[in-house]
């Protein structure tokens, strides 16, 4: 007797289970994917007659993947990244096919798309996506090749180098300090308005480094997003702890000031993180090695800028 033929499921089914999964919503996986809810609900059905298992369940008024449909998603998020590798290793034109980047907002906003434009003209061939994480350590989205992370925590399933030194010190405009008889004692930053990224956190920090109460930075206002952050520091509507490195063109011609001396995470920066199955691809050894190249060129000479 013939044994059964086994059935394989289509890349579409795999994208949509994986997307849903990732998204924690259909409706969100049919954008990113371009097509219908329905045509994404069709592909899951036609998952599950394959699989044998329910991918969706209902909890209360929510629609939420199954555990085992989790763990499966998780797994095919790693199989489409290991054939997006091996095609780009099967081109014979150079390098060609995608590449996805996570990185940090700021990184991204203050430095990646300023100069990546470089990268694109010496391989031409190659579509870059570039996605901002929230979370700065964050390497768990399945669609990215290669992660731009801040922080030396450990992070599995992932290779990791440093990449770029950093320090973060209180910054603030020029206008800014006109307004005072300057800060020559950080004990002036008292009649200072504190602007944060998130929390209290960092001020909190650099006020017990330089002896001072830390309950003196939980005022002032919080933002969500180092942009915003940036752009009101440069409006002269406060001073922040910010990123010597990513700021550093406002420092050099004059646009922001550094106070003070001391400064956080001297002790780490940003690192260069890849799954392992994209570890061999061209396309991230190429990136790796123009962002490198990069990066150290701006460092030697700072005005050699997009």
């Amino acid at each position: 007797m013939e044994a059964p033929i086994k059935r394989f499921p289509s890349i579409q089914a795999l994208r949509a289970i994986e997307s849903v999964s990732r998204n924690g919503a259909l409706w969100l996986a049919a954008e990113e994917l371009n097509v219908t809810r329905s045509a994404i609900s069709h592909q899951l059905r036609l998952l599950e007659r394959d699989l044998g298992f329910k991918i969706l369940e209902r909890v209360g008024n929510r629609t939420v993947v199954t555990p085992r449909a989790r763990t499966y998603a998780e797994d095919v998020g790693r199989a489409l990244s290991m054939i997006a590798s091996s095609s780009a290793r099967a081109s014979q034109h150079g390098l060609s096919g995608r590449l996805t980047v996570s990185a940090p907002p700021g990184f991204v906003s203050a430095w990646l798309c300023l100069h990546v434009r470089d990268f694109i003209e010496e391989n031409p061939e190659v579509v870059l996506n570039i996605v901002s994480a929230r979370n700065l350590a964050d390497t768990s989205n399945p669609e990215a090749d290669t992660f731009i992370t801040f922080g030396d925590d450990a992070r599995p399933h992932v290779h990791a180098e440093p990449l770029l030194a950093v320090e973060f010190t209180p910054l603030c405009s020029p206008a800014y300090l006109t307004r005072f008889e300057g800060f020559s004692d950080p004990r002036h930053l008292e009649r200072a308005t504190l602007l944060h990224m998130y929390d209290f956190t960092d001020w909190r920090k650099w006020m017990q480094l330089s002896g001072l109460p830390m309950e003196n930075a939980n005022r002032g206002v919080c933002y969500s997003d180092m942009n915003i952050v940036h752009t009101a520091v440069l409006a002269g509507e406060g001073i922040a702890i910010g990123d010597t490195v990513l700021w550093r063109n406002d420092l050099e011609n004059g646009k922001l000031m550094r106070p003070f001396a001391r400064s956080l995470h001297s002790d780490t920066g940003y690192f260069l993180c890849t799954p392992e199955e994209s570890l061999e691809n061209p396309i991230v050894t190429e990136f790796h090695n123009w962002l490198k190249t990069r990066l150290e060129v701006n460092r030697l000479h700072p005005e050699n800028t997009a």
